[in-house]
């Protein structure tokens, strides 16, 4: 179902190498996701600097992406502020769909924090 039925994040200031003095916050995302286009196509899995990908704290996958067989899985995204790569953390789903990546959000934990991408 979630391989099929999601929306697309295809914005290319998502990017982890996106330098940015702007903020924005993806506390409004809740549902499925897949990055697209000039986001990238995955989530970042490392600990991404500060003040990128739009954000004043920058969200990235621990754990890894599954396989197809992991089917859908529970992962922590971090937020990496002031010295810590995972000050904020959320809880989110994630479905490998054979070519693609598709990821559950259900906001964020606070403000100015962003789930940031890379290829």
């Amino acid at each position: 179902m979630e391989c099929t039925s999601y929306s697309s994040l295809t914005s290319g200031d998502r990017k982890r190498t996106y330098i940015t003095k702007s903020w924005r916050c993806d506390s409004h995302l809740k549902g499925w996701y897949r990055f697209q286009g000039a986001a990238g196509t995955r989530m970042a899995t490392s600990c991404t600097p500060k003040k990128r990908c739009n954000a004043n704290s920058t969200g990235w996958l621990k754990g890894g992406h599954p396989t197809v067989a992991d089917g859908k899985v529970t992962r922590k995204v971090c937020f990496h502020f002031g010295k810590s790569c995972c000050y904020h953390s959320r809880n989110i789903k994630v479905r490998n769909c054979g070519s693609y990546y598709v990821y559950h959000f259900s906001g964020t934990p606070k403000c100015n924090l962003r789930y940031c991408s890379s290829n």
